[in-house]
């Protein structure tokens, strides 16, 4: 199974580089169901893979002059702030069991699948359903939006351990104004920061397998590589739905399988 496990974080990084945004989503399913690691574990463990994916994802983006600084600490700050105070004092804080349903425990790892299933059917339907972001506009940039964005950004990257491109580039083009380009590479930069803090966030809290976690982030690093060099002959508006199906079918699997088949 961990040899599945490691085949799909090739498939993660692929669909980071064709896409841009919503492959960092697979990443705890796959820790939890075939890398055997408990959920609050693997979203500790996926803060790194994303983190890491999206820092060497940014550089060409940093390259080509694309990304926002201005904007990427407006956004990012307070986002790094309130991952960093989820990661180390909100998340310890919940119980391990929170209530019982009947006489079936209902646990802190239950709430943070719970939680990543229904983000995950949302991502998908996004992916599936959605029209291309129109970026052109000329209004005048919202920034309390902007940080507040920011701020729920940073909350939900802290519980589930997700990037959140798929909020952060509609936030970048709507309240901040950027063009869609700036706005993509803006987003990895602030993906990468958010990440990574959280990750450091959590380190003593998790005793790390650091050969599992290292070994994963290298194929999917690969993965980032080949999809970045697949993107220039696929149309990534083409692979966003089939992705969605995929996104899709796995948050509808996550909450049968923890709602009825409760270990």
């Amino acid at each position: 199974m961990e040899i599945i496990g490691y085949g799909l974080a090739i498939l993660i990084g692929v669909s980071l580089g064709l896409i841009g945004s919503g492959g960092s989503i697979l990443t705890i399913p796959i820790l939890v169901y075939l890398m055997h690691i408990i959920p609050s574990e693997a979203t500790t463990y996926s803060l790194f893979v994303v983190g890491i994916s999206a820092l060497v994802g940014s550089f060409k983006g940093a390259k080509d002059t694309l990304v926002d600084f201005k904007m990427t600490l407006y956004f990012g700050v307070p986002g790094i702030v309130a991952i960093f105070i989820m990661r180390k004092f909100l998340l310890p804080m919940i119980p391990t069991v929170l209530c019982k349903v009947y006489t079936v425990d209902f646990t802190k790892e239950l709430l943070v699948m719970l939680v990543f299933a229904v983000l995950m059917i949302w991502v998908s339907l996004s992916m599936i359903f959605k029209k291309p972001i129109n970026d052109e506009n000329n209004q005048q940039v919202n920034f309390a939006k902007v940080i507040l964005q920011g701020v729920f950004v940073g909350l939900l990257t802290g519980f589930v351990g997700v990037g959140g491109g798929f909020l952060i580039i509609p936030a970048l083009v709507f309240s901040a104004k950027l063009p869609m380009t700036k706005a993509i590479a803006t987003s990895l930069v602030i993906i990468a920061a958010n990440a990574l803090v959280g990750f450091l966030g959590s380190l003593n809290t998790h005793a790390i397998d650091w050969t599992l976690l290292l070994i994963f982030t290298l194929f999917s690093l690969l993965g980032i590589f080949l999809g970045i060099y697949l993107r220039k002959k696929i149309s990534n508006e083409k692979l966003k739905p089939i992705f969605g199906w995929v996104v899709l079918a796995t948050g509808i699997y996550i909450l049968i399988k923890e709602l009825f088949f409760i270990h």
